[in-house]
């Protein structure tokens, strides 16, 4: 899968330095990833959710989340947002 991009990645664990690690094994697992659909790539990450049109995938031990548009056919994941558990509650992602 082609990962777009690192950088929302780092700058989030920049703030939440306990999220580098989670993130970082997260991202190789997904470069190294050949997704055609949702069932492979929650086989891959079990705590997988589809909400709307995102999949949001529990990062940290279900203190974070990573919110992001899987495009299978394309090979294309894009990073949206990197939440935390709050945050993310909010909602206001979504708009």
């Amino acid at each position: 899968m082609h990962v777009i991009s690192r950088k929302r990645l780092r700058e989030f664990w920049e703030e939440y330095g306990d999220a580098k690690e989670p993130l970082t094994r997260w991202f190789k697992l997904a470069k190294k990833a050949d997704w055609t659909n949702f069932s492979e790539l929650r086989a891959d990450c079990p705590s997988a959710d589809l909400v709307e049109h995102f999949t949001v995938i529990n990062i940290g031990g279900n203190k974070y989340r990573l919110i992001l548009e899987v495009f299978f056919l394309g090979q294309v994941v894009l990073i949206r947002h990197v939440l935390t558990h709050a945050d993310y509650d909010k909602g206001k992602w979504k708009g």
